[in-house]
């Protein structure tokens, strides 16, 4: 016998929901349709952004913006608390954005991610880390929109995780407004956190009705004065327990 054969049958029982295989079967069809394109095209932003929105839907995640979002900023940074930031705020505009090297390994996502010319990092490697900024500078410099996550890793929302100063500090330098979003979710089981792998994530999210994600956006944030003054103006917002 391997395991507990309740929790083994009542495993069954959730991945059989009528609610889970729909939305699996949704998730799975929207994917295939768009992501295999994304090596085609010369802007796979716009398809990232059309597959996020059906994406969401397919999963069931409402997304509600606490107020409208300031236009004006080249560069959104937001706090990280799931896979699925990327997808609630890319949803919203097309842009790109810089993934941990651990996305190319993602099953499925991680082939097409690769083919789409999604920037990768490794935090842990200073050589790939500078080669990393020397390629966001490159691409902010064309004037393209982008999407940060300088945490550089999930949390359960409970507060802030050390931040990645260097791309924050480069976009400063060069001159780029930011735009800061504060995301948090009342549903447990939209965070995706530690060691977690991510079929299992999404199982949990195909079985539950719905899964709401709250945006608040701040205002733009164009640089001028003391460099770690506007840093700490940034984290402020990002910050949960500092609202």
């Amino acid at each position: 016998m391997y395991g507990n054969s309740s929790v083994d049958a009542s495993i069954l029982r959730a991945a059989w929901h009528p609610l889970t295989l729909w939305a699996w079967a949704e998730a799975l069809a929207v994917t295939a349709s768009i992501l295999p394109r994304l090596g085609q095209t010369k802007d796979p932003s716009r398809l990232l952004s059309h597959w996020s929105r059906n994406l969401l839907r397919a999963l069931r995640v409402e997304v509600e913006f606490t107020a409208p979002i300031p236009a004006g900023a080249q560069i959104w940074v937001a706090n990280h608390l799931s896979w699925l930031d990327a997808a609630v705020l890319m949803a919203q505009r097309p842009m790109g954005t810089l993934a941990k090297t651990e996305v190319a390994a993602y099953p499925v996502l991680g082939r097409h991610a690769r083919r789409a010319g999604l920037q990768f990092v490794d935090r842990d490697n200073p050589v790939n880390r500078a080669a990393a900024l020397l390629e966001l500078i490159r691409h902010w410099r064309t004037g393209a929109p982008f999407l940060l996550f300088p945490e550089g890793t999930t949390t359960n929302g409970d507060g802030l995780a050390t931040l990645h100063e260097g791309g924050l500090r480069a976009a400063f330098r060069l001159g780029l407004s930011v735009l800061p979003l504060r995301l948090e979710s009342p549903d447990a089981h939209y965070h995706w956190i530690g060691e977690a792998s991510l079929p299992p994530h999404i199982q949990m999210l195909c079985r539950s009705e719905r899964t709401q994600v709250r945006v608040h956006p701040g205002t733009v944030m164009t640089p001028g004065g003391d460099e770690d003054a506007w840093l700490r103006a940034l984290r402020l917002h990002l910050d949960p327990h500092s609202l």
